[in-house]
């Protein structure tokens, strides 16, 4: 057990999926997974263990934003001898050529916080397992999905106000959880990836509804666990 998890070692996979909202976790086990069980509630981050089609899987909240992503994904790494977390989420988009419901696998995240420099990684950029993105990309192909693969950029201000900085590091859209899952992933020798699912459009301003984005994020949590299957 660490500070931050009640689970057992045992009681986790060395893959996990990863959303940002507890809520989604609880949604994906009870969908998803046969013979689940949840093995952390502390503080509400909830994290469930079972079967997707025969593959033990944890799916596992991260909460809002790179400090607590850090903190989750850096103790699963570490204590909990996790190989593989991807997280799942929504983004905004920095361009009209980008479609809601566009689902985007992250090629390398952008950010200025300060989060790697704490963890002794100077660099603005990181990459993603390639990895495990490749093996997304070909499920995708044999699901008939489209999926880009694109910069992102990770941001620690929700309403920031100017973005165009972060178009010339080729980031189509905006996050906030990548790089510190990124960076732990890249400090202790692990793979991370994430897929995201445009649901805003800050140039055209189009936004998906609440029940809209409760909808959209299907196809990309059945990609995802359809990609676990062959980690």
């Amino acid at each position: 057990m660490t500070i931050h998890i009640s689970a057992k070692k045992e009681d986790i996979s060395n893959i996990v999926i990863m959303p940002g909202d507890p809520l989604r976790a609880k949604l994906i086990a009870e969908r998803y997974l046969e013979n689940y069980k949840l093995i952390n509630s502390t503080r509400n981050m909830f994290g469930y263990t079972g079967f997707y089609k025969n593959k033990r899987i944890t799916v596992m909240a991260s909460g809002m934003g790179n400090a607590s992503m850090g903190i989750y994904s850096y103790e699963l790494f570490n204590d909990y001898d996790v190989d593989y977390i991807i997280r799942i989420g929504t983004m905004g988009s920095y361009t009209n050529e980008l479609n809601l419901f566009d689902l985007i696998l992250a090629d390398k995240s952008y950010s200025n916080t300060s989060y790697g420099k704490n963890m002794g990684y100077h660099e603005n950029n990181i990459e993603s397992s390639s990895k495990i993105n490749d093996i997304i990309e070909e499920t995708g192909k044999k699901c008939g999905i489209n999926i880009l693969r694109r910069n992102i950029h990770c941001t620690d201000t929700f309403y920031e106000k100017d973005y165009s900085e972060f178009l010339n590091y080729g980031c189509i859209g905006v996050e906030m959880e990548t790089f510190a899952l990124f960076t732990n992933a890249k400090l202790l020798n692990k793979n991370a990836s994430a897929v995201l699912t445009v649901t805003d459009n800050l140039v055209t301003k189009e936004k998906l509804t609440s029940e809209e984005r409760e909808q959209s994020t299907i196809k990309m949590i059945e990609l995802v666990l359809d990609s676990a299957l062959n980690l």
